[in-house]
């Protein structure tokens, strides 16, 4: 087990579950026979709020770890080759924890229990081979061979080749092609570059000159062991029907190519010239990109394309934010680096706030004024990139990182209010109007057909998922059931339960009741995520625990309780049917299970007691709990997320609901409001 920055334990890996695996260790407690159920909860929730306080750094936030997969690793060696700053200290503690979460089968998976995954075990085998790993090594040769056996590099995702072509493994001209002159698209034209999610568009902005400039940086070796057939890298794939979206964007992809032989340089130059000024004008204050990871990278790749060196004050800040994705921790007395595509200080205090306030720390607790008085700095008072679709709209929200005032996050201003509210502030006058600003920008973010996105409105284009170029994860930032859910129950505590807005949010998830029962999860894993988010919006907003959507999703979420009186589900859901619903019950899982049910009125019920049993019963002694499974998704299926503070706060939280009932703020006001 490998100790995290957070404090808890939680394995760095990628080896595979067995199926009747759970969460609970040797040390894990057990209730006495004859034991009160509330009582052991109790206890539970008192060792557990004494784990997190311990946890809150002295500014008065949380940051757990965010653990995802080796590719951030693997392109962040890429990147120090490209630009010859690596150091053998960093290369080394890197490599070493690539090499720990090689699978025995010689891939990398996306997340723990998951399945070998092409592209990111090309992309560690290639940073392996940086670091000095011969390819004759065994676990070299095992990543080789699976690679071959799945297609080769030929068949690896448009990002994964498009780091090769930065070293000559790969030909530009057989990448897709992303103008530059993009840029210029005005904001009413289809494929504009506020068509995309705010994640992709401040990856593609600068992509765009990479692609343009199309560099080699000569490798130090070949990769022909990672080709099918070294004489054949790219064999050719046949065209969709011209008549159908496939086939159209196809074609077009072939007419940029040509038009890049021919481009006007005056054009393409002052084209390039615009994205500059448009990644510099977005860099933040602590010289990230977004809070993001890839974003940063590709910025700092694409400035010093266009002549910015890396002594220049943009791109000096650049490279030192990428510093500060780097959790460091030993193993067998060996420095060992992982990178975080992300950090999520804004949502893990936001939500460690509620978990503290619902399990009975007083309103007026010392910690929860200081996590207030932090979440109150982090408002954003300025526009960002959501104005360009809400020109009128005042600022007010939250982001999810330390620094990204270009893009606060729908949920988590959410999610902030909703901890706000239950603080008992020393200066209340602050703290109502930072919540009216923050659901006032909520509810102008409102999308027109009455939900709510992770960062814009409306941002819903059929075409950017079509583009060759996208060919991982989502690109655009449609409504979601779990945000929509979040902003309904803030809405809704705030006494606007009745509101005509609030209530075209609650005819949106209803409408959206999957047949089972259960809400999809968008931001989290997966249904059992969305409906543990719905439920207690829609009774919050005056559903009764007897409304037939409410009763459908009871009944879905007892139909899917582990024998163990957890829930769990894998990842895979994401693509099979059978898998939802379904999986090794988790803390953070079983967490979001009981928030609905109590919600629902559940709280006498023999699922609600399972599962509450089940918790106290995995808590280790130390108040928290293990969790390798990965609950969070940045993409789902493609990008997925371990989110080392879930752990903690959701089943708090859910014990603290049952010990104490849902006493939560404004609760009266939003009643009194019908």
């Amino acid at each position: 087990m490998t100790a995290t920055t957070d404090g808890s334990s939680g394995p760095l890996r990628g080896g595979a579950a067995t199926a009747g695996e759970t969460t609970s260790t040797s040390a894990a407690r057990t209730t006495e026979p004859g034991t009160d159920l509330r009582e052991a909860a109790a206890r539970a929730a008192e060792r557990a709020v004494e784990h997190l306080l311990a946890r809150q750094d002295a500014e008065g936030w949380w940051k757990g770890d965010l653990e995802t997969n080796v590719t951030m690793d693997a392109e962040d060696l890429l990147l120090r080759q490209f630009l010859g700053i690596q150091d053998p200290a960093t290369v080394g503690a890197s490599a070493r924890f690539i090499r720990g979460q090689q699978r025995d089968d010689g891939t990398w998976a996306t997340f723990y229990g998951g399945p070998g995954e092409l592209s990111t075990t090309v992309e560690a085998y290639v940073a392996l081979r940086l670091a000095g790993d011969r390819p004759d090594d065994p676990h070299m040769q095992r990543a080789a061979s699976w690679v071959r056996s799945r297609g080769g590099i030929a068949a690896s995702r448009v990002f994964t080749r498009i780091w090769l072509a930065l070293f000559g493994w790969w030909k530009w001209e057989d990448l897709p092609e992303l103008p530059p002159e993009l840029i210029f698209l005005p904001k009413w034209f289809p494929l504009n570059i506020y068509d995309f999610g705010c994640w992709a568009r401040q990856t593609i902005v600068p992509l765009t000159v990479v692609s343009a400039k199309r560099p080699v940086r000569p490798a130090p070796f070949a990769l022909d062991e990672l080709h099918t057939d070294p004489a054949l890298p790219n064999p050719g794939k046949r065209l969709a029907p011209a008549a159908s979206w496939d086939g159209f964007f196809q074609r077009a992809d072939k007419a940029l190519h040509a038009y890049h032989k021919v481009a006007p340089r005056r054009l393409r130059r002052a084209a390039m010239n615009a994205a500059a000024r448009w990644i510099i004008e977005r860099q933040e204050n602590d010289g990230c990109w977004g809070g993001i990871q890839p974003p940063a990278v590709y910025s700092v790749i694409a400035l010093h394309l266009l002549g910015y060196d890396l002594e220049h004050p943009v791109m000096r800040a650049g490279l030192e934010s990428l510093d500060r994705f780097a959790v460091h921790h030993e193993e067998e007395g060996l420095p060992v680096r992982m990178i975080e595509a992300c950090q999520s200080p804004v949502w893990d205090t936001c939500l460690a706030t509620i978990a503290l306030a619902d399990a009975g720390l007083p309103a007026d607790h010392p910690a929860l004024v200081k996590a207030a008085d932090w979440m109150l700095s982090e408002q954003i008072v300025r526009p960002g990139d959501w104005s360009v679709r809400r020109p009128g709209l005042g600022p007010g929200g939250w982001a999810f990182e330390f620094h990204n005032d270009n893009y606060p996050d729908i949920d988590d201003t959410a999610e902030v209010v909703l901890a706000l509210r239950r603080v008992k502030h020393p200066d209340p006058e602050r703290v109502d109007a930072a919540v009216a600003r923050g659901t006032r920008w909520n509810l102008g973010m409102q999308s027109r057909d009455g939900a709510w996105g992770a960062f814009d409105a409306d941002n819903t284009s059929p075409f950017p998922n079509r583009l060759p170029f996208c060919d991982f994860g989502e690109v655009i930032d449609p409504p979601s059931a779990d945000v929509t859910a979040h902003v309904v129950e803030i809405l809704a505590h705030e006494g606007m339960a009745h509101d005509p807005r609030t209530r075209r949010g609650v005819r949106w998830l209803l409408a959206h009741q999957e047949a089972n029962g259960a809400w999809f999860g968008r931001w989290g894993v997966n249904y059992v995520y969305g409906t543990g988010a719905v439920v207690p919006a829609l009774t919050a907003a005056g559903l009764p625990g007897s409304h037939p959507a409410i009763r459908r999703a009871v009944a879905w979420l007892e139909s899917v309780q582990n024998e163990d009186g957890g829930w769990g589900e894998d990842l895979r859901s994401y693509r099979e049917e059978k898998s939802i619903g379904r999986g090794a019950s988790t803390a953070s899982q079983t967490g979001w299970a009981l928030l609905a049910l109590l919600a629902a009125g559940e709280r006498e019920s023999k699922a609600v007691e399972r599962g509450v049993a089940h918790l106290a019963q995995t808590q280790a002694p130390d108040g928290s709990w293990d969790e390798p499974y990965f609950t969070g998704t940045g993409f789902p299926w493609d990008f997925s997320i371990n989110y080392h503070l879930y752990r903690q706060v959701f089943p708090l939280t859910a014990l603290g609901r049952y010990v104490h009932g849902e006493q939560l703020p404004g609760r009266a006001g939003a009643r009194e409001g019908r």
